[in-house]
Parts: structure tokens; sequence; C-alpha cells
């Protein structure tokens, strides 16, 4: 690897990951360790490594993962990946590990985004920031904002997100392999934080209440994302789940 090329671990997981194992195929980088999720609910780590063939010189997955190899790199990247990252793995690499998070940070910290972004209406996109000692609360390195509309729904955000995730990082690339990388404060007075527990409660409709209509849109299309769990009620001793579909109409 050329000297003034940073030293990657690369972290890779689910569709992202395997993007971006495809981004440094195609730049003619390599990458000095690759970390795989040894849940691989997706089935990618196979392809991630066919990917990779040849321009890797470590592959492991996260339960037997090498810190003598970890401190060797220069910079690690968390490509979607699904778990928490221990303070003293964090601490390991010499320039830190960044983060790809699918909000529009500080805004919908934290657990599905994609549900909060319509509930919240809040600015939506998708970052990738410098791992800090809170969730979701480092530096800002680069962001993608992302245009929404009545018609996007919680599945709607998702593919945005995957997608826009992947050009971020393609646009950001080089600056990333040379060390070029921002380090912009979160305003944590803005924005919000949310965890998985919430998302249950969040999304039970209460048949006694008022709502106004935005509101109860929102919610509805939010948790949009067959075949996931809907917005809910219950009435009697029955539970119902409700889903939406918006439509723009044109020349009405």
């Amino acid at each position: 690897m050329s000297s003034n090329r940073m030293a990657v671990a690369l972290f890779a997981s689910d569709a992202v990951g395997l993007e971006v194992a495809r981004i440094f195929r195609d730049r003619g980088d390599r990458v000095a360790l690759l970390v795989l999720d040894h849940g691989d609910e997706r089935g990618t780590n196979q392809m991630i490594r066919d990917v990779l063939a040849g321009r890797v010189d470590v592959v492991v997955d996260d339960t037997e993962l090498p810190h003598d190899l970890l401190a060797q790199v220069d910079i690690a990247l968390l490509a979607w990946w699904p778990r928490i990252i221990p303070k003293e793995v964090a601490a390991l690499p010499r320039r830190g590990f960044l983060n790809f998070h699918p909000s529009l940070l500080p805004f919908n910290r934290g657990k599905h985004y994609n549900f909060w972004a319509i509930v919240e209406e809040a600015p939506f996109g998708v970052s990738i920031h410098w791992l800090g000692e809170r969730v979701d609360a480092g530096d800002i390195a680069f962001q993608m904002p992302i245009a929404t509309s009545w018609t996007d729904t919680g599945e709607t955000l998702y593919a945005k997100a995957r997608a826009a995730m992947v050009e971020l990082f393609g646009e950001n690339y080089e600056r990333i392999m040379q060390g070029d990388i921002p380090r912009v404060p979160q305003d944590l007075t803005r924005g919000s934080f949310h965890r998985a527990v919430e998302l249950d409660d969040a999304s039970r409709i209460d048949l006694e209440k008022q709502y106004r209509g935005r509101d109860l849109l929102n919610l509805l299309r939010a948790r949009t994302f067959p075949p996931h769990p809907a917005a809910w009620f219950v009435d009697g001793d029955e539970m119902f789940e409700v889903r939406v579909e918006i439509r723009k109409v044109e020349n009405r």
C-alpha cells in the first residue's frame, strides 16, 4: 500500500458493506483487515470475501477480532455495522473509527431512524461520523441530505438511506484514503436520540385519543415497511395492524 494512503480496517455488513467492498476493489486499493459480521443475516459475507479476493491482507469475523492488527491500521470503517464497538476496540486504530449512520446527524441518533424521521418530521439524510464516547454523537466527517415527500414510508427511507450511504462514501473515498477527513462537532442540543425499545409503544394508535391528521398519517406511513410490524391498535380483546399508501395526484 502506498505510504500516502490510509491503512484501512473494513467492518463490512449487509448490502452497504458489499457495495463499499466493491468501491475498494474498483478503486484499486487494498484492505489491511476485513472484519465480517458473524450473524450474516443477509448472507453477504461470502460475496464480500469474493469481491475483495486478492485485495485483503487478513479476513476475520467479529468473534475473533485481532486487536494487534487493528492497532496497526490508520482508520477503521463501520459500513452498516450492526453492533456497538467496545471502547477498548474503538481506541485501537491510529486515527480512530468512522461510522456510517443513516440519518442527518444530530437528528435521529440511535435506532429506527426511518421511523422517527417521519414521525418527528425531521431533516433526513445520511452521515459518516467519527466514533465517540456516546452513541452516534461523534464529530461529523461527511453528510448528504435526502429529500422526502408524503409518498415516503419507513420502507422507502430505508432504501434511500442505503443507496445514499454508498454514494456518500464513494464521493469522499479519496479524501478518506488520503486522510483528509473533517471533524465537525455535532450540536447535541438539536436533533433527537431514540432507543430500540421505544418503537413498539410509539407505534400504538389509541382509539380514544384525538390526533391531528398529519400526525396520524405520519405514524402510519412510518411503520409501513412490510413484512415488518406496522402501526397497531387494540379494540376489545383483539389487536390489529394498519398500513397506508399515499400517492400524489396530478392535475386534479
